[in-house]
C-alpha cells in the first residue's frame, strides 16, 4: 500500500509519535509524506519515505496529483484545525480528492489508529483486488 503522512506544524510532534507507535504496521508499505514531516519520520522513526514540498510550496497537490491517478491508497494528514493555514485552499482540494477518488483517509490520531489497525488486518486489501483487475 501507498500511505501519504502529512502533518501542520503544530501536529507533527503527534505525527511523528503516531508513526513510531505503528512502526511494526507501516514497515512493508511505501511511505510519501511532505517536505518537514518527512524528514522527521525518516530521522525518528527510521523508516524509509519519499519526500515531496512541503505543503505550502506544493506538497500537498504533489500528493493530491498521485490521488487523481490512483496512485495512493491512504492517506493521514493530522490538522490544525485550530489555526488558519496560508495554504488552505490546496488542504481542501486534497481532501476532496480523497472523497472524489474513495481513499481512505484520517485527519487526527482516533481515525489514523482505526485505519492503520484495519489496513492490518486486511481491511483496506479492497484498493489491492481493484488494482490488479485493471
Amino acid at each position: 500500500m501507498k500511505i501519504a503522512l502529512i502533518a501542520h506544524d503544530r501536529k507533527k510532534d503527534d505525527l511523528v509519535q503516531f508513526v513510531v507507535a505503528f512502526k511494526p504496521i507501516l514497515t512493508g508499505h511505501a511511505l510519501f509524506a511532505t517536505g518537514t514531516t518527512g524528514k522527521r519520520v525518516i530521522d525518528e522513526a527510521g523508516l524509509p519515505v519519499t519526500l515531496f514540498r512541503s505543503g505550502p510550496l506544493g506538497g500537498d497537490q504533489q500528493i493530491g496529483s498521485m490521488i487523481a491517478q490512483d496512485q495512493m491508497d491512504m492517506v493521514i494528514f493530522f490538522r490544525d484545525p485550530l489555526t488558519a493555514q496560508p495554504h488552505e485552499p490546496d488542504v481542501t482540494a486534497l481532501i476532496r480528492l480523497c472523497d472524489v477518488y474513495n481513499i481512505p483517509l484520517a485527519t487526527n490520531m482516533g481515525t489514523a489508529e482505526v485505519l492503520l489497525k484495519g489496513l492490518e488486518e486486511g481491511f483496506v486489501d479492497w484498493r489491492l483486488i481493484r488494482e490488479r483487475r485493471e
